[in-house]
């Protein structure tokens, strides 16, 4: 992701998520913290035919990573983009070293619970009152290194579409 994909994963955020969708500002700082040999942060755009559909990004902190954004447009949903995205932030988190993957997800986001039960994630708890002003709850999943040194990831392609990093 680049600063010219702002506008353009502006207007998928607030389309999928319109209670608590990120601010300019928000993703500004993000990709701020994703350049340079200090980075602490991979923030990617999937695109198709030229269209913006799909962003994912990833912070680390130490020898631990989160899962802070998925967003795939609602016409490429069941095409495997958002485990093509998720699998390109595992690699991420492996290339900094981490041992282990957080993320918060909603607890009526069935379909993203899935998704990251498929690549390993296992819920671990919740954060009452996490998602504002809507007041819903996150559910808490974590995915540790797996025994050959590296994070877990499943299949990563998806056709036609291009991940941008």
């Amino acid at each position: 992701m680049r600063w010219w994909d702002i506008d353009p994963v502006l207007e998928l955020e607030r389309d999928l998520f319109p209670e608590d969708a990120w601010s300019r500002g928000m993703f500004w700082s993000e990709l701020a913290h994703a350049r340079g040999t200090t980075a602490t942060r991979r923030y990617l755009v999937a695109l198709a035919g030229g269209r913006l559909v799909g962003y994912a990004g990833l912070a680390t902190a130490g020898d631990q990573a989160d899962i802070q954004t998925i967003a795939v447009a609602r016409d490429h949903w069941g095409t495997g983009l958002g485990s093509t995205l998720l699998t390109e932030l595992l690699s991420a988190a492996s290339e900094f070293e981490c041992v282990e993957v957080m993320l918060e997800c909603r607890v009526d986001n069935v379909r993203a619970q899935k998704l990251y039960e498929r690549h390993g994630f296992a819920p671990i708890g919740f954060r009452r009152g996490y998602y504002q002003p809507g007041n819903v709850d996150a559910l808490v999943m974590r995915l540790t290194t797996e025994s050959d040194g590296g994070i877990a990831a499943g299949p990563a392609s998806v056709q036609g579409t291009e991940i941008d990093g």
